[in-house]
């Protein structure tokens, strides 16, 4: 068992849990992860987010942040993000994951599923409070920046996007390093962006990215 790194958010620990060092939060289980006590595996290879962090990207993610998290699906990641931020809102289109969603967030009073479509975000607007500090963004659709781009009226000043792009989901003949560029380019439209890594080693063709809203 480790302390926590400096690098991660307060309340993600890297921890032994079934003979092996892994991210962990504290929280129920939701997926099968293993679990040591109160404490249960992050699996980057289940959760882009995770494999961020894994991979030592600076997510600017210190804990106790109000995040908007697109694309939360079943609740895999957006589950363990909720363990360890303040009040989380969990966009869903699907109506089968989020049932699931829903159980997952039994258990936790910050995280707040909503059954809505990320790219409209005018259909939450009203829920979701204004100055959130991060966004994280997992939507496997064509057209990710635009979607970044349309919630960035969410995001504070001095927030945060935190984006995997799914290459095959944009263009399933086109080359991927080809994809991130083009993406790259769309979201400077709203963002400067900080940092991008492949997420290879965990999710074949995708890119995480960090970036900040760009000042006007």
């Amino acid at each position: 068992m480790s302390d926590a790194s400096p690098s991660l958010p307060e309340g993600v620990e890297r921890r032994e849990i079934g003979g092996r060092e892994r991210l962990s939060t504290r929280g129920e289980p939701v997926y099968g992860e293993p679990t040591d006590g109160p404490w249960r595996a992050w699996d980057p290879s289940r959760s882009k987010l995770g494999a961020m962090l894994e991979l030592g990207m600076d997510t600017g993610l210190e804990g106790g942040e109000t995040v908007l998290y697109l694309g939360a699906a079943s609740g895999t990641t957006v589950s363990h993000v909720a363990d360890f931020s303040g009040p989380t809102y969990a966009i869903e289109f699907a109506p089968r994951p989020t049932r699931d969603l829903l159980e997952a967030a039994a258990s936790r009073p910050r995280l707040f599923p909503l059954l809505k479509d990320a790219r409209k975000p005018e259909t939450y607007a009203h829920v979701v409070e204004s100055n959130v500090d991060v966004v994280v963004q997992d939507v496997a659709t064509r057209g990710q920046a635009d979607v970044a781009n349309r919630n960035h009226q969410f995001l504070a000043d001095d927030g945060r996007l935190l984006l995997a792009v799914k290459a095959r989901s944009e263009d399933v003949t086109a080359d991927p390093d080809a994809v991130f560029d083009r993406i790259r380019e769309e979201l400077e439209e709203s963002y400067e962006v900080l940092e991008v890594r492949r997420l290879d080693a965990y999710h074949v063709d995708h890119l995480g990215v960090v970036a900040r809203p760009r000042s006007e």
